[in-house]
């Protein structure tokens, strides 16, 4: 962002604003951490991984602006109401959401744990509705705010072994838009975005074909990707698909794929 146009939202954001971003200890929740300090927000990074609070020491450092670690499981049927508990009583007030905290998986219902659904499922499920809804209404109170629920491009693909994890992102997907509907006349800002590939290291592929994905398009960086999602919460969209045109062709081809045809993938173990 240019100079001049960081002094001027440095300007607009209150001192007392703060962006709380979840699962901000690396990869994307980082990327958002370090964008929206260079916007001027303050920040509350929460993690249950202690990475998190060298991460808050870093874009204090770099932005010169109040950056909070707070280390916490959220994929807790109580999680939501805890951190807005916490956020009251330490008087921190948020202005902005990220929802990103999430786990990536590919695995068979069945071949995960109870105990592993059920951590999912409140982590992309209970735990963004009930902060949205938690501190959605005192932004409608205030006339002000701003959510982005970070969903997926696996959301509209319904295939075997993304059972759990496309099924919650697309919660997360129709939630926005309903909330977002919703919260538009209040002056508070809803908006899902629906990643694809992103350059994270979560995926277990080769590095040349990480390369080749980049290179193509196929595969984004996390700072293209929260660019990408931040002008779309600020500007006021319901969602945002990025990358948007491998994204798109991806939900497309996927989406037409018989179910037959699944099956028949599945039999030759194809995936």
């Amino acid at each position: 962002m240019p100079r001049f146009l960081v002094i001027v939202v440095r300007a607009m954001a209150s001192q007392s604003s703060y962006a709380l971003i979840t699962g901000a200890a690396t990869g994307m929740g980082a990327e958002y951490a370090h964008q929206l300090a260079g916007r001027g927000y303050n920040l509350l990074l929460v993690d249950i991984n202690p990475q998190v609070q060298n991460v808050a020491q870093l874009v204090s450092a770099q932005y010169q602006v109040q950056a909070q670690s707070y280390i916490m499981d959220l994929g807790t049927h109580d999680a939501a109401d805890n951190l807005y508990l916490f956020c009251h009583e330490h008087n921190i007030l948020v202005e902005v959401l990220i929802n990103n905290a999430g786990l990536y998986h590919d695995s068979d219902i069945l071949d995960d744990t109870v105990d592993f659904n059920r951590t999912i499922l409140n982590l992309h499920v209970v735990t963004p509705a009930m902060l949205c809804r938690l501190f959605g209404e005192d932004m409608r109170r205030r006339g002000r705010g701003y959510i982005l629920n970070v969903s997926s491009i696996t959301a509209r693909i319904a295939v075997q072994r993304l059972g759990t994890y496309g099924s919650t992102k697309a919660f997360l997907s129709a939630f926005s838009r309903s909330f977002h509907i919703e919260m538009k006349g209040d002056g508070v800002r809803v908006t899902a975005v629906h990643p694809g590939a992103v350059d994270t290291g979560l995926y277990s592929i080769p590095k040349w074909m990480t390369r080749a994905g980049l290179a193509l398009g196929m595969v984004v960086t996390p700072r293209y990707l929260v660019r990408r999602a931040l002008g779309a919460l600020f500007a006021g969209r319901a969602a945002v698909t990025v990358p948007w045109l491998w994204g798109r062709l991806t939900i497309l081809l996927v989406a037409f794929i018989p179910t037959c045809l699944l099956r028949l993938i599945r039999k030759l173990n194809l995936f």
